[in-house]
This record gives structure tokens, C-alpha cells and sequence, in this order.
């Protein structure tokens, strides 16, 4: 099974982890949606995010980083892909964000 020891992993770790000032999400993302925003969990370890960017000419990935970087209220510059720039399973890093930030983005966005 290919990937199957990363997907393990990644549900062992959880959708993010938010360590020192660094969070680190894993997603799911659906490009070409009616809207963006969050659909809940994409099983035990990933958020999964719709968003209404195709995935044509790397605009669903900049909708992306843009979406995360607008509600966590920090410069885009701050948000890194890490992996996953052809592919529906994405990590990205959001960094630094304070405590006070993290909190407010696990309220914001329920998870």
C-alpha cells in the first residue's frame, strides 16, 4: 500500500501540533469547492479544507497558504507548505505564532 506508513504516522500525530511558537497542520484539501473553509476531519489525522481555488497553476495551494495566514492573523510570510504541493494531502507550518494565537485558532476553528 503506497503512503500507508505516513497516513499511520500522521493519524498517530494527529491533525496539528503546536510546538515552541510553530504549528503544524496536516490537511485535506478539496479544490474547485462552492466556498472555502473547513470541513471538519479527513479521518483521525487531518483537517480537511475546501476551498473554491482550482487546483490549476498552483492557485489552490496560494488559497491556501492565504486562508490560513488571514484567519490565524499573521503575515502570509509566515505560512510555509511543507509538503504536498501537487497533492491533496498537504502539511503546512504556521510560524511563529504565539499561545494566545494557537488558542484562539483552535476556537476559531474548532478543532
Amino acid at each position: 500500500m503506497k503512503g500507508s506508513g505516513s497516513a499511520n504516522a500522521r493519524a498517530a500525530a494527529g491533525p496539528f501540533r503546536y510546538e515552541g511558537d510553530t504549528l503544524t497542520l496536516h490537511l485535506h484539501v478539496q479544490p474547485g469547492a462552492a466556498r472555502t473553509g473547513w470541513a471538519g476531519l479527513h479521518g483521525p489525522g487531518a483537517l480537511k479544507l475546501r476551498l473554491s481555488a482550482p487546483a490549476l497553476e498552483g492557485r489552490a495551494n496560494r488559497a491556501c497558504l492565504d486562508y490560513l495566514a488571514e484567519s490565524a492573523g499573521v503575515p502570509r510570510r509566515s505560512v510555509t507548505l511543507l509538503r504536498g504541493e501537487h497533492a491533496r494531502e498537504k502539511i503546512v507550518r504556521i510560524a511563529p505564532l504565539s499561545e494566545a494565537q494557537f488558542l484562539a485558532l483552535k476556537r476559531q476553528w474548532r478543532f
